[in-house]
Formats: C-alpha cells, sequence, structure tokens
C-alpha cells in the first residue's frame, strides 16, 4: 500500500429513509473517494459509510457529504436508538499509509473551518484534533445529545470550536476529528431485559461503575434492536491493542452468565482491519497453526459474525475490500 490515504467514516442520522441515504451516498460517490461499505441501520436510525482516498480527496467528499447531509436530513424529524448530535453525526478521519495522525488533525480542522463558514453550521472538534481535554472523549461532546445542544452551543465550556453558538434545528452540530482505528462491535443477548443489558455494558465499559472487567477502551451501551428482536451490549472498541474482538465478546459473554443471560452471535458496523480479525482467530486458536484465511474463517465462527446478516470478509474487512477496489 505504497499510496497516501486517509480512511473516513463518518455517521449521518438517516437509515430509515432509504432515499436520504441514497441521495448522500450519491453526493458522496460523485467526489474522488472511493466508498468501501455502506452500513444501514434501521433501528439506530444512523449510516455509517467508509471511504478512503488521497487528503486532498477525502477532505473534499468530506464536504461534499456534509453540504449533502445539511440538504437532505432534517434533525427535528428524527428518532433513534444510538446516542447523536447532528445530521453528521460524528466525521473522524484516520490515517491509512503515508499518511500519521497529525496530517488527519489538520484535515478534521480544515474541514471544521470550511463547514463553518460556508455551510454556516457548529463543529465540535474531538480525539486527537480536540482543542481541550475536556473535548477527547466523544460521549463527553455529544452529552446531551441533540435535544440539549441549543443550551450547550451557549455554554462558556462548550462554545463550538467552529462555526455559529446559534442553534441549527435542522442540521444539529458536526463532530469531526482524528483517531487510529476502532471497532464499533454489537455483542447479542438471549434473555435479556433492558436492566440486564445495562448492567453488562456497565461492567465491561471501562468507565463502568460496580464490579467487571472493566476492559481497557472499550465505550459500552445496552440498547434493544428492535429489527432483531433482541438486547445488545452495542460496543466501541477504542485501543484494539488492548482489548480485541474475541476479548470483548468473551468478557460478554462471562458477564452475561452472572446474570442468567445468554450471549448468541454478534455484529460488526462498519469494517475492521485484518489484523484485529486474525487476532481474534488466534484468541480462538489454541494448539492448531492455521493460514490467514482460516484463522479468519474461525474468528467469524466463533463470535457469530453472521448470527443476524452474512459477514463476508472480503467486503468487510478494510484490507481485503481496498485491494478489491484499487485494481
Amino acid at each position: 500500500m505504497a499510496e497516501r490515504l486517509v480512511e473516513c467514516v463518518p455517521n449521518i442520522s438517516a437509515g430509515r429513509e432509504r432515499e436520504q441515504v441514497e441521495r448522500i451516498l450519491s453526493d458522496l460517490a460523485a467526489t474522488n473517494v472511493s466508498v468501501l461499505h455502506v452500513d444501514i441501520g434501521e433501528d439506530a436510525n444512523r449510516t455509517v459509510f467508509t471511504y478512503v482516498g488521497s487528503p486532498a480527496d477525502v477532505l473534499e467528499g468530506s464536504f461534499a457529504l456534509v453540504e449533502s447531509a445539511a440538504k437532505h436530513i432534517d434533525m427535528q424529524m428524527h428518532h433513534g436508538e444510538h446516542p447523536r448530535s447532528g445530521a453528521v453525526d460524528v466525521l473522524p478521519f484516520v490515517p491509512l499509509s503515508g499518511v500519521d495522525l497529525f496530517e488527519c488533525v489538520q484535515l478534521a480542522k480544515t474541514l471544521g473551518q470550511r463547514v463553518s463558514s460556508e455551510l454556516g453550521l457548529p463543529v465540535y472538534l474531538y480525539e486527537a484534533a480536540a482543542s481541550g481535554p475536556q473535548r477527547r472523549n466523544l460521549a463527553d461532546v455529544r452529552r446531551g445529545e441533540y435535544e440539549g445542544l441549543a443550551q450547550k452551543l451557549r455554554e462558556p465550556e462548550w462554545l463550538p470550536d467552529f462555526g455559529p453558538i446559534e442553534f441549527q434545528p435542522r442540521f444539529g452540530a458536526l463532530i469531526t476529528g482524528a483517531r487510529e482505528f476502532l471497532a464499533a462491535f454489537n455483542v447479542n443477548l438471549v434473555g435479556a431485559d433492558g436492566s440486564a443489558a445495562r448492567k453488562i455494558a456497565a461492567m465491561v465499559r471501562e468507565k463502568g461503575a460496580g464490579s467487571g472487567p472493566h476492559l481497557a477502551g472499550v465505550k459500552a451501551i445496552g440498547w434493544y434492536m428492535e429489527r432483531y428482536g433482541c438486547w445488545q451490549v452495542s460496543m466501541n472498541l477504542t485501543r484494539l491493542e488492548a482489548c480485541g474482538l474475541a476479548e470483548a465478546y468473551e468478557a460478554c459473554r462471562k458477564c452475561a452468565g452472572t446474570l442468567g443471560v445468554e450471549v448468541r452471535g454478534s455484529e460488526l458496523i462498519g469494517m475492521i482491519p485484518k489484523q484485529v480479525m486474525l487476532r481474534a482467530g488466534q484468541y480462538y486458536e489454541g494448539s492448531q497453526t492455521l493460514a490467514e484465511g482460516d484463522l479468519i474463517s474461525l474468528a467469524v465462527t466463533r463470535l457469530g459474525l453472521s448470527a443476524l446478516a452474512n459477514f463476508e470478509p472480503s467486503e468487510r474487512i478494510l484490507e481485503l475490500a481496498l485491494e478489491s477496489k484499487l485494481k
């Protein structure tokens, strides 16, 4: 992978109205980025795009996406299970090849300046691009969500990094920044209610209350997915070198067991680096010595990644999809 490439993984607040998603995707695809995956979540009413390109192309594509979302999404009509603050809720730049995190920080800041000046929208910076330590954590920046944004914008400690403090009811606010890879990973629960799901999430969450493994870099909530008819522990694994898919899955299984709840399969949202899948396969490998393809298959099976929808490695593993797209 000799090219200078940046990955971008924006989450937009649309998923139930396919026409909205298709219009935004069309505007994004008209730019020079390579769209690798689109993950539409109906219950969350949220869609995750994954695209890559040169720094300049990803910057242009990202602005086109925000501009399109501002036209086609009205947050005054939005309801969904996932926390959110705006039509484009979060838009992270991720270094992929020949680019470092600092350059991705500059992309986020440039995008924020342009969105504020050309579209008149408030913008917050988070993670590596954050303007202060209290703004690094996405959950802190998003706290209060869209419904509390009008008040938050006027609080001295939460003035936007760019753009007006006046509430923009159609759009809300954009949160953009730079980070390394993370995994959005949901574990399915059988025999759980909301209380149990939230307790399990608190047990595995790094900053959760009470007893539990409190896994490094794990953010977790318990939510109900009506489409699947089950509660899930919905996690972001933000330090994959410290806690991977298998570690998180087995921790959920153990914690669920203490409450008489069963874990049955999982789902990945968006895409995942190949090394993360290989590590999960190695976790379950035991005394065997397996080839890469077999390790990936083992991970898919043991994590139950096809429990809700077919998991196709060639489409969901970043390097494999990128290799196919750039041929």
